[in-house]
């Protein structure tokens, strides 16, 4: 016990995880507004009377600046250490959503859950930088970690709105500012105590201004990079299509009342919440590209079977798509920042933020094809786009990491027991 308190190594596990765990319940607040967009299309219909195509309409403006400005500041986190983003944004992105039921102006609401998009894409490319200086090696299992946090949030998404806006209609969503409120003070802890860590005399140096330092033999590859973000463009189409519409088209298909379509919705997200977990483990086993193509395939059997299933047995189909969908999900950033080394926040900005909220633009498609024919009809086509990711995954191969990337400092014994060390590749 002596020898193992000399090394330090229990303070040193407790200096990286502390700020990881922060971070990853302070991306949990984040995420709520992400999944709170898709959870407000039922009330919209029901109370303001919108149609499919009107209310995916709202999908799209959160999505489509996020899809714009999310690259942008992950080039200029490539440049410039900016970890005073994280709460800044996490109350923008807050904001957003609890200003979207106030008014019943189509316009008013279209912008603010814009605006919400906007403190959205602020966040996550910063955010994981962050959360790679966190977890000092930049391991998968830790960023799998750090993505739990986000799933939870899109978990409780529709159970937060649900509970706000059932209790006091639209007009009662400026209540759901309380999680960026809790999520900014997260921030804020989880950058002090990294920045301690960093001036700690056994410190690792891993402070919030030190992650993405890349060795001079690193090189980017940009066609894997290219065929990974096509891939995550697929997987994103199905996402968004199921998060907007799956509470609607479970009510429809169960003939049950809102209290099945919300179900429906908060399985997608909580399965996306184990998924994201198990497949950093299963990549730790079999490698990360097996383990995203298989996903990808099973993601075509599972949303065949949530368009194609009748009654209760829905329920098990949209658990295996959430699966699907989510395995890959921390996979695909750590890939992204493996494969442009010398561009960690560009690849975060591209995986966390324009690849995955390019499937919004896809929404309004499926609402007005909805409108003209049926919800099943519109739904159908997503049952191809995760075999088009599979068949672009098909070439990759592992990226080739210098070892310098991956080494442990000389003052951090390596500590296999944490959740956040290192995993092989």
């Amino acid at each position: 016990m002596n020898k193992i308190l000399r090394s330090g190594r229990p303070a040193q596990s407790a200096r990286r995880t502390g700020p990881l765990t922060l971070l990853s319940l302070g991306h949990a607040c984040v995420d709520i507004y992400q999944g709170a967009v898709a959870a407000l299309v039922p009330f919209f219909v029901s109370e303001r009377a919108y149609t499919y195509a009107a209310a995916s309409g709202l999908v799209l403006a959160a999505s489509v600046l996020s899809s714009v400005v999310q690259p942008l500041f992950g080039a200029l986190t490539d440049k410039w250490s900016m970890p005073w983003l994280l709460p800044v944004s996490t109350l923008v992105g807050g904001a957003g959503v609890a200003l979207a039921g106030v008014s019943d102006a189509y316009p008013l609401t279209l912008a603010a859950v814009a605006v919400s998009g906007i403190g959205v894409a602020a966040y996550h490319p910063e955010a994981a930088r962050v959360a790679r200086a966190a977890a000092g090696r930049g391991s998968h299992t830790a960023m799998g970690w750090f993505s739990l946090g986000g799933n939870l949030g899109f978990a409780t998404a529709p159970l937060t709105v649900s509970a706000v806006v059932a209790t006091g209609g639209l007009h009662a969503s400026p209540l759901l500012v309380v999680p960026a409120l809790a999520g900014a003070v997260l921030c804020v802890a989880a950058l002090r105590g990294m920045a301690a860590t960093a001036d700690a005399p056994n410190g690792t140096g891993s402070g919030a201004g030190s992650a993405g330092r890349t060795p001079a033999t690193a090189r980017d590859d940009w066609p894997s990079f290219a065929k990974l973000s096509g891939a995550i463009v697929c997987r994103s189409i199905v996402f968004v299509g199921l998060s907007a519409f799956i509470s609607l088209y479970v009510r429809q298909r169960t003939g049950g009342g809102e209290v099945s379509g919300t179900a429906a919705l908060f399985l997608l997200y909580l399965g996306g919440a184990v998924g994201t977990v198990t497949g950093g483990k299963l990549a730790t086993r079999y490698g990360r590209i097996p383990v995203v193509q298989w996903s990808y395939a099973l993601t075509v059997l599972a949303v065949a079977g949530v368009v194609l299933v009748p009654g209760p047995l829905l329920y098990v189909c949209v658990v295996l798509a959430s699966a699907g969908l989510y395995v890959p999900f921390s996979l695909h950033v750590t890939l992204g920042q493996d494969y442009l080394p010398r561009r960690v926040g560009t690849a975060s900005g591209v995986t966390l933020g324009l690849t995955v909220s390019i499937g919004g633009i896809a929404s309004p498609l499926i609402g007005a094809l909805a409108d003209a024919t049926t919800l099943q009809t519109a739904l159908a086509p997503l049952i191809a786009m995760p075999a088009l990711g599979w068949l672009l995954l098909r070439p990759l191969k592992e990226p080739e990491i210098p070892e310098a990337a991956v080494r442990p400092a000389a003052t951090e014994p390596a500590d296999t027991t944490s959740p956040t060390s290192a995993s092989p590749r």
